[in-house]
């Protein structure tokens, strides 16, 4: 309790506007006044133009002090509406409703303060799920149809939301119910270490700032440490990546984080070329025609082994990386309930992913690395 005060103290005292540093992540700022931390949002959603600004007033804040005379002063700001919500930190409790959100808190020693979550099974990290067992989080429903009576009755210092377009009924409940809704666009980033740069965000939202920039900045000296090791490699393998979903083969965008950790891990990935950061789809005779020979299949999709692969579709079994057993998944890695823990943690730990394909591609630089999430698939 004391270390929580002396944060809280030490940013009260602070005599003048700080914006805290964010370097990779291109969806939000964090700027620190004397009577209170403005948060902004400007990449929830894809393509949005919408900036959302949150003021997250700490315990013991005086808000008469504010000035009227100053344009980023809280009573200039609310005045002419440019607020979103007024938060009270450090949270006590919180609802959030993706599960790349719960790293973050349990990486800022904080997850104790999670009430609620849509769609529990999702969520793969043991810690949490002992509190999931333990009946300290309640299930939510589903994220496009939130129970808004049970998080009402929960009653947290906030939600922490996503979605495509920001047309949420539930979230929007909610907000009339007097709880605010905070947007995270950590999926919208392009970048590994934007999107691992919103644990920033959360620290915001706990008094604990310091704590995420010093978690953070250990990330990224190992994401950068670990692509340091792939400049100068003399050659760089052809990579593929994907698998079919009924009749189309989809697979990572070249302005993907995705094709991005292939860059980086020393991989030439075959479709870098393409514009855009989701996924493209293709028909399997022209992913055929351009990867058959790729050295490595990194993410088959939902595949972890060959057999399953071919009986899948026999055309598979064409592709070297098939032949040669060059193929990597992460679906091996599970939590109790079924939820990946790629899709949870690959986004926080970039560091982690990057070390995983430079394993593989490149096993001479790291000889001694065990990889995380990556494993040969099982037969």
């Amino acid at each position: 309790m004391s270390c929580k005060k002396d944060e809280k103290e030490t940013i009260l005292e602070t005599p003048m506007e700080q914006e805290f540093t964010v370097d990779y992540a291109t969806g939000f700022t964090i700027k620190e006044f004397p009577e209170y931390t403005l948060l902004e949002v400007s990449g929830a959603f894809p393509g949005t133009e919408n900036v959302y600004r949150y003021a997250l007033v700490k315990e013991g804040a005086s808000l008469q002090k504010s000035s009227d005379s100053n344009p980023e002063s809280l009573t200039s700001l609310l005045a002419s509406n440019k607020i979103d919500a007024i938060i009270k930190v450090p949270l006590q409790s919180v609802v959030v409703t993706s599960t790349t959100h719960i790293p973050s808190l349990e990486m800022l020693g904080v997850d104790q303060t999670l009430t609620g979550f849509p769609n529990l099974d999702y969520i793969s990290s043991e810690q949490t799920r002992k509190r999931i067992d333990a009946g300290q989080i309640k299930e939510l429903g589903q994220n496009e149809a939130i129970n808004t009576e049970v998080a009402i009755d929960l009653n947290p210092d906030a939600v922490i939301g996503f979605g495509v377009d920001g047309q949420n009924n539930s979230l929007n409940s909610l907000e009339k119910a007097g709880i605010p809704v905070l947007y995270n666009g950590d999926w919208v980033e392009k970048s590994p270490l934007g999107k691992a740069e919103w644990i920033k965000f959360f620290g915001a939202l706990y008094g604990k700032s310091k704590e995420a920039d010093s978690i953070f900045k250990s990330i990224e000296t190992g994401y950068l440490t670990t692509k340091q090791l792939t400049q100068n490699v003399t050659k760089r393998p052809t990579v593929l990546s994907g698998a079919m979903y009924k009749d189309v083969w989809y697979l990572p965008h070249g302005e993907s984080w995705p094709a991005q950790l292939i860059e980086d891990a020393g991989g030439d990935y075959l479709w870098k070329d393409t514009q855009g950061t989701g996924s493209i789809g293709l028909s399997i005779e022209s992913v055929l025609d351009k990867g058959q020979n790729a050295d490595f299949w990194i993410a088959p999709g939902q595949f972890g082994s060959y057999s399953r692969l071919a009986e899948a579709n026999p055309v598979y079994a064409q592709f070297d990386a098939f032949k040669n057993k060059k193929t990597y998944t992460f679906t091996t890695k599970k939590g109790a309930t079924g939820g990946m823990l790629y899709y949870e943690l690959a986004p926080n730990r970039p560091d982690l992913v990057l070390k995983d394909l430079v394993y593989y591609l490149h096993p001479e630089l790291l000889p001694d690395y065990q990889p995380y999430f990556y494993t040969p698939f099982e037969d």
